[in-house]
């Protein structure tokens, strides 16, 4: 006989003639991240805004392909604490002078 329960930690249980196989299953969260995307040299360099992660390519889309598998790579590890909540990011020059 096969009956299937849920647990509320993100385990699934199988019962299978009083064997019990255990399997975990992962809740995928969505994050909306603000990335920027700018030309430097030959290159285009992506960088998201909400944590400390860059990457670059040839071309737009490379640069962006590139940004996303960097940004699925840091999750895999990180605290979701150190991500930082951008609303309306407004890009702003400024002049400096030095020597």
């Amino acid at each position: 006989m096969l009956s299937l329960a849920k647990s509320n930690f993100g385990r699934m249980f199988l019962l299978v003639d009083e064997i019990l196989l255990l399997s975990y299953y992962v809740v995928m969260k969505k994050l909306n991240l603000k990335n920027i995307l700018w030309k430097e040299g030959k290159y285009y360099v992506a960088q998201c805004l909400n944590v400390d992660v860059s990457s670059f390519g040839k071309t737009k889309a490379e640069a962006s392909k590139n940004l996303k598998e960097a940004l699925d790579l840091y999750f895999e590890d990180a605290n979701m604490s150190k991500v930082k909540k951008i609303n309306c990011p407004v890009i702003v020059e400024q002049k400096l002078q030095y020597a």
